[in-house]
């Protein structure tokens, strides 16, 4: 069986998917994340396959052949992960594996699909041909829908990613983490939690019992970028789900996520969106 072909996919995207009772084949580029929601489907990946329901997920690395099929009515919210687009260790997607998740990420994917309903997300069968570039920037022919779209898309993977790291069932592999030499779930989670500080390797090196040079080393292998970097990226990421709350300012945000003024928040949110975050906040819900 031929597995389908994909538009370039440049930005992370959320969509709600029903999976047909005929097996069908799939691979691309990018990493996936297929969360159970309602009914179950089954999912092959390397030989090992596994039935996915509300209480379970596939990791799906970018380049895994993977075949599916739903059992009877089924719904998944699935997450696409671009690379260089969402913080997220590589090494999370160093194998193709289904975890069960805790109740708290199984109501926060409820709750997005919800939102992906309400925001008019599209809603498709697996077979589906999917685009999620990322749109055009500000002052080109985008239209609000499109924008407001893309807002959508990142402040929902934003969201599901940092649940998917904050628990230990899907990224807390101890003895997985033990034989790489560096927990990546547990150093992105102090990092989240540290967003406000500048960022001093030494420390967080000390903290998990590398020398600097060594710890510098296997941070790369772990998450495919620099500490500094990652952090960005992780501080923008957070940024985003900040702004859907109307009660935080721009200049409480910027020091929230560890910019020193909101002047360099702009600029540094802006260069990565194509949008000021000011615009990003404006656009319809």
């Amino acid at each position: 069986m031929n597995p389908h072909h994909h538009s370039p996919v440049t930005a992370p995207g959320v969509e709600l998917r029903r999976y047909g009772a005929i097996e069908e084949t799939d691979l691309h580029d990018f990493h996936q994340i297929v969360l159970g929601l309602d009914g179950s489907m089954e999912m092959t990946v390397g030989g090992v396959g596994e039935r996915i329901d509300p209480c379970s997920a596939w990791l799906i690395p970018a380049g895994a052949r993977h075949d599916y099929a739903g059992i009877g009515e089924n719904r998944q919210l699935v997450l696409d992960l671009p690379a260089a687009s969402l913080a997220v260790p590589e090494r999370l997607f160093d194998t193709a594996r289904a975890v069960r998740i805790d109740p708290a990420l199984a109501a926060l994917v409820r709750q997005i699909a919800q939102r992906a309903v309400l925001a008019g997300a599209s809603y498709l069968s697996a077979s589906s041909s999917v685009s999620l570039d990322t749109p055009p920037v500000s002052g080109s022919s985008s239209s609000g829908d499109d924008l407001r779209a893309r807002r959508f898309h990142w402040d929902a993977s934003a969201r599901l990613c940092a649940a998917v790291l904050s628990q230990t069932g899907i990224a807390g592999n101890s003895a997985f983490d033990a034989a790489a030499g560096l927990d990546f779930a547990r150093i992105d989670r102090w990092l989240r939690a540290h967003l406000a500080q500048p960022l001093r390797i030494a420390d967080l090196a000390a903290h998990c019992g590398f020398g600097m040079r060594r710890f510098h080393q296997l941070f790369i292998e772990a998450f495919g970028e620099t500490p500094h970097r990652y952090l960005q990226r992780l501080r923008l990421d957070t940024a985003v789900t900040l702004l859907a709350d109307p009660r935080h300012s721009l200049t409480d945000i910027a020091l929230e996520v560890g910019f020193g003024d909101q002047s360099a928040f702009t600029h540094a949110f802006t260069r990565r969106f194509g949008l000021a975050p000011g615009q990003w906040r404006a656009l319809p819900h």
